[in-house]
């Protein structure tokens, strides 16, 4: 069945379709569950919902994920009282396709809250309540739970989770402990340290390597490091990693010869190391300044046959020599890791800056930007204190036309640490759109400057503030709050207008949705891809298929208008009904006033399988083929 795939990609039209129906059902296969499937789901892609209810009732063993994929194909035409039907006469019936089926429930929730059916909504929640009781919150079940924390940034809430298991009578693993212990160490609390540490020798946990170097990491995020030597020293069989993370403990609280120290210890044990010690005991030698010890290092690299030219290793080998002002080091070690990453350049160019050699880092910048590598080398020439050779950089960019926000946001933050804050605010004048960073970027620099005052006229200024209060407004459910922050600023940014638009678009208000993007267009706001994705998510949460389409084509023929022909092509082939010979005809057309010759053999062919018999679109044709001298 799987070479039949492929084929499935290739069916264009409505009519390939059917002949690769016919085909599977002359040599059977038809009855593959695979083969029905996907037969269903791109009979509904090309608007036959019909031919796909009957590919579903005509298969002799129907199974629940075939009946999900239906109802998703429901969903996707909006038919929402058909999913709700549909769900009801099989749950009725009592067919084995709803039963058990919990990856079913979303969707027909969506859609009974669309219709608003009461009644529905309530047997729906009613089934899925006594479908939860059936589940056991097990201990893997737990661990998921605090990881999911850990991971979306509230560790917090992730270690309430330990004293809520063990009260359920769930005991912890290893592998729970370690998100438990991720989380103490994102909240950087050391009295939580203390007891993550007490219930682990408590539960005879301390064993473990992995929970041994996770509490020796939190107690060093807590700047306690008496507490990690503390669970170092009480284990008797220290491991690469277990080093590693002693000595990265000692680097990061600035504990640099006790690091090294460590370090000369681990050689004494013959414990193996690995690229991550080394690095941290080169960057200990680089905040001591330590050439004599740096060079041994560096030896011990090479006796080792380590990649000197490794990706983090070559970097924090120049990070070394450039800190002991040993330019020619660092030269030799850039050519040996190929130019390769920026963070090599950022640890060069600013040395020649030091030194005076301007015209050398200028040489160096130009065969970045030849590389295609943009460095943060503006907010570097601040640390080198030469705003000089900054000015140079600026002008440098300037000249060869990269002017985009990064480097703009970059120049802004280099002449405002360098006390220059006025340069900065020109440039931020200058600047037509400006991002949530680029705001934020001026802010701080009037900050930084001890210039409070217009600090805070700025802050009052920012559109983006406005936008993220519209928008927790909006979530929280109080429209009219949204509503009346939008309302209050005289000056409204697209992203201002999107904010509001999709606020609507959550509460279902699609009338006033559709009133605001109209007085957008009437303001002279132009309406970017997030407005139109902001309209189409609000006709689609209220059903609305016209207003959606409507909406839909004007996605594509602001596209055709711009001159974003691909995106205007790709708006076309994403579509789920049948695209008529008016469509391909105006994508035509935008081809020929903006120049776009490479979407036309595309067109050509849609066109063909479409078999229209108006013969102005192939005169077009001939036109914008004559003119390209074809």
């Amino acid at each position: 069945m799987t070479l039949y795939m492929p084929l499935f990609r290739s069916c264009s039209t409505l009519r390939y379709l059917t002949q690769l129906h016919a085909h599977l059902v002359v040599t059977g296969l038809h009855s593959d569950p695979l083969a029905s499937t996907k037969l269903l789901e791109s009979y509904a892609q090309m608007g036959s919902l019909q031919s796909s209810r009957l590919v579903f009732e005509t298969h002799p063993s129907s199974d629940s994920f075939m009946f999900g994929v239906l109802v998703k194909c429901y969903l996707w035409h909006y038919l929402f009282d058909q999913v709700v039907l549909l769900y009801h006469h099989h749950t009725q019936n009592g067919s084995r396709l709803t039963q058990n089926c919990t990856f079913l429930y979303p969707s027909v929730l969506k859609a009974v809250s669309v219709v608003s059916d009461l009644v529905a909504g309530r047997k729906l929640h009613g089934r899925i309540v006594r479908c939860l009781m059936k589940c056991v919150r097990d201990l893997v079940s737990w661990s998921s739970v605090v990881t999911c924390y850990v991971e979306n940034g509230r560790p917090g809430e992730g270690l309430e989770m330990l004293p809520w298991m063990v009260s359920e009578g769930i005991v912890p693993d290893s592998v729970t402990m370690l998100g438990i212990a991720e989380a103490g160490d994102k909240v950087g609390c050391l009295r939580v340290v203390r007891s993550v540490h007490g219930y682990v020798i408590r539960k005879e946990m301390a064993g473990d390597a992995s929970v041994r170097n996770s509490l020796i990491v939190m107690y060093s995020q807590c700047g306690y490091l008496r507490g990690a030597k503390g669970v170092f020293e009480s284990v008797a069989d220290q491991s690469t990693a277990c080093w590693t993370s002693m000595i990265s403990s000692c680097n990061q609280n600035g504990r640099f010869e006790e690091a090294i120290d460590a370090f000369k210890k681990m050689q004494e044990s013959e414990v193996e190391v690995n690229e991550v010690t080394m690095i941290s005991v080169l960057c200990c030698c680089a905040r001591l300044g330590c050439l004599k010890e740096g060079k041994s290092v560096h030896c011990f690299i090479l006796r080792r046959e380590m990649d000197g030219a490794d990706l983090d290793l070559g970097p924090a080998l120049m990070h070394f020599y450039s800190a002991c002002w040993k330019i020619s080091s660092c030269e030799k070690i850039l050519c040996l890791i190929g130019n390769s990453t920026v963070v090599s350049w950022n640890t060069l160019i600013p040395i020649y800056a030091l030194e005076g050699l301007n015209e050398e880092a200028m040489v160096l910048f130009a065969c970045m930007l030849e590389k295609g590598l943009m460095l943060d080398s503006f907010s570097l020439c601040m640390y080198a204190g030469s705003i000089r050779f900054g000015q140079q950089i600026h002008g440098h960019v300037t000249k060869r036309g990269f002017v985009d926000e990064f480097v703009q946001n970059s120049l802004m933050d280099m002449y405002s640490k360098c006390g220059f804050v006025d340069l900065a605010y020109t440039i931020f004048e200058k600047m037509k759109e400006k991002s949530m960073v680029t705001w934020n970027c001026m802010i701080c620099g009037f900050s930084q400057n001890g210039i409070s005052v217009e600090a805070l006229k700025l802050f009052d200024e920012d559109l983006y503030i406005d936008t993220s209060l519209v928008d927790m407004y909006a979530k929280c459910g109080d429209l009219k709050t949204a509503q009346g922050v939008f309302n209050s600023k005289s000056k409204k940014s697209v992203v201002s207008w999107n904010a509001m638009i999709a606020a609507y678009g959550i509460h279902g208000q699609i009338t006033f949705a559709t009133t605001l993007f109209s007085k957008m267009v009437e303001s002279h706001i132009k309406p970017n891809e997030v407005t139109f994705i902001n309209i189409l998510s609000a006709c689609r949460h209220v059903g609305s298929v016209e207003e959606g389409k409507f909406y839909f084509n004007s996605m594509r023929d602001y596209d055709i208008h711009v001159g974003n022909i691909g995106g205007a092509y790709e708006i076309i082939k994403s579509a789920c009904q049948p695209i008529d010979a008016s469509i391909w005809g105006a994508l035509l057309n935008g081809c020929r006033i903006h120049g776009r010759m490479d979407f036309i053999q595309n067109i050509h062919k849609e066109l063909r399988e479409i078999r229209t018999d108006d013969t102005r679109y192939y005169t077009l044709l001939y036109n914008i083929y004559a003119e390209g001298g074809n």
